[in-house]
């Protein structure tokens, strides 16, 4: 192909993707796409995954558009979705971008009005999966051991030296 066809930047589901990435890793860049999703969305269309995404039509960029927003229309399994039996709205969707933060973020408000474990966890910026704690998940200023007489005069010694 001339190098008049190939696009740097290319806008799907109002992301803009590096165009000399290859089409599946290129999609998953975009919030709520991943590696798994991405190659589905490229099979159903019959579109060769490892092409470069600057190389695509336009009218191959819309019809992925219309893959990701409408999945299941287009053929993709309900189980390959994100967000199965919605709580809000009672059904399957997909959910990409923007809307995907404020769907998270709505959902962690909810646990914590509800004081459930994981909105308390959510709330105290602990881990909320049940990680450990005792080493690991620290924030903040980090406080040592705190060092003995004869670590104090070997520093010395040193500085001296």
């Amino acid at each position: 192909m001339s190098s008049g066809e190939f696009r740097h930047l290319v806008r799907v589901s109002g992301f803009d993707c590096r165009g000399d990435l290859q089409a599946w890793v290129a999609l998953t860049k975009i919030k709520g796409v991943n590696r798994r999703f991405a190659l589905a969305v490229l099979r159903v269309l019959d579109i060769d995954p490892w092409e470069r995404l600057g190389y695509l039509s336009e009218e191959d960029i819309s019809r992925i558009d219309e893959v990701i927003k409408n999945p299941v229309e287009n053929g993709i399994p309900v189980w390959f979705l994100n967000r199965r039996k919605d709580v809000w709205a009672g059904e399957d969707k997909h959910i990409v971008g923007a809307d995907l933060i404020y769907v998270l973020k709505r959902d962690i408000d909810v646990m914590k009005k509800a004081k459930s474990w994981k909105g308390i966890r959510h709330a105290l910026g602990l881990k909320v999966r049940g990680q450990k704690t005792r080493t690991s998940g620290r924030k903040g200023i980090t406080i040592g051991v705190t060092k003995g007489k004869k670590e104090k005069a070997r520093e010395k010694a040193r500085k001296l030296g």
